[in-house]
């Protein structure tokens, strides 16, 4: 999903965006002061591309990005602490017809963290990771965040083997840019999850999300991993609703099997999502159909994740993946995505992962087929790599 789609549908639609609200470790008490905690990434990616119209040769159809993230914490005792980082995007110079305006600066994160007992409350501006919550989080390019939220988390790991977690957003945001979650009286959007690993090598996880306007609308999602032997296995179902505009309901579930045998890994996913009879294009977007869920993105992003396509939608995808001894990746995803339009949309990407000197590097081919149903074919060449430090 692109960021600027994003943006433009956040505020009547936040619930359906795809991710999960977990908090960043819980902050230690301390009686005194502690050293700072600094991070820092420089990242750089160039890629080659072919749409059809501009070939891998015309230099106008590639793109040149560079990222530089500088962050810290800090603990100040007694519970308490704070963080921060700015980010920014570059492109050094370089002339790039495909991405003018990608040159931007921001503050990404700016937060306060406290905890007492078995409970820790982190308050600001702050990235959601995929952990609880499968309808608003923060995934990241050369190691920028692409959307932070401010709001207010608070987790609970009173009970045994169990988190409980709520949270509180009221915008939310990117390239220093943030919009309500709730346009009209900014009451935000609210949500609950739990999750518990009592059962041997199983997560049981359960989120809810409301939110009151500018349109009321509530969402669901539950699901059960396991592993059993040398097995992998998820079941996942989501349902999502918005009143007040006349849409239908949007429903999803989705199913893994996987397993490594020795340096080689294998994951096979199965989903169904029917968005009803909505042909608006945001709710489409932001339905069940994008990157949130066992079914992720079913093009890896690509070109800007699955198939919009509304109503009913099948997708199939395999992942393998093979551990070079001491040298790195190789990975390879194929994916299959029918719409009940008839069409049908076809990806793949293979790639080879690595590490050198601190570097972690990537090179990878991607190949995407009538995404957008016009028989279009895109490929691109990306190289990049990202030092953390």
């Amino acid at each position: 999903m692109k960021k600027a789609l994003l943006l433009s549908v956040v505020a009547s639609g936040f619930i359906f965006a795809g991710g999960d609200i977990a908090p960043a470790a819980p902050v230690v008490p301390a009686a005194a002061p502690a050293a700072c905690d600094f991070w820092g990434s420089i990242g750089a990616r160039y890629e080659f591309k072919d749409n059809g119209d501009l070939k891998f040769g015309d230099k106008e159809n590639n793109t040149w990005k560079t990222t530089v993230v500088l962050g810290v914490e800090k603990k100040l005792g007694y519970g308490f602490g704070f963080g921060a980082e700015v980010a920014a995007t570059s492109q050094l110079g370089l002339k790039d017809i495909a991405a003018p305006m990608d040159e931007n600066a921001e503050l990404s994160e700016l937060y306060l963290t406290y905890k007492t007992g078995n409970t820790a409350f982190k308050m600001g501006r702050q990235a959601l990771p995929k952990s609880l919550s499968p309808w608003a989080w923060t995934d990241t390019t050369l190691n920028r965040k692409d959307i932070t939220y401010e709001g207010i988390v608070v987790v609970n790991t009173d009970i045994q083997d169990t988190v409980l977690a709520g949270a509180w957003i009221a915008r939310a945001g990117m390239d220093n840019s943030f919009v309500k979650v709730d346009t009209k009286d900014n009451k935000g959007l609210f949500a609950i999850a739990v999750q518990n690993k009592s059962l041997a090598n199983t997560t049981l996880t359960a989120t809810a999300y409301y939110i009151n306007k500018p349109v009321k609308g509530t969402s669901v999602w539950a699901s059960a991993e396991t592993k059993a032997g040398s097995v992998d296995l998820g079941l996942q179902v989501a349902y999502s609703k918005l009143k007040g505009l006349g849409l239908d309901k949007t429903i999803g579930v989705a199913g893994y099997i996987g397993g490594k045998l020795a340096d080689v890994d294998a994951k096979l996913t199965l989903a169904y999502i029917d968005d009803g009879e909505s042909t608006l294009v945001a709710t489409k977007a932001l339905g069940l159909g994008g990157s949130s869920g066992f079914w992720g993105s079913s093009f890896a992003g690509a070109f800007g994740g699955d198939v919009v396509a509304g109503n009913k939608q099948k997708i199939a995808r395999l992942d393998l993946g093979y551990k070079i001894p001491n040298a790195g990746k190789i990975y390879f995803s194929a994916a299959y995505d029918k719409p009940d339009s008839g069409e049908k949309a076809y990806g793949a990407a293979l790639g080879y992962k690595f590490k050198v000197s601190g570097i972690k590097g990537k090179v990878e081919y991607r190949y995407i087929k009538n995404k957008d149903f016009t028989k279009r074919k895109d490929q691109r060449i990306r190289v990049e790599g990202v030092y953390n430090f």
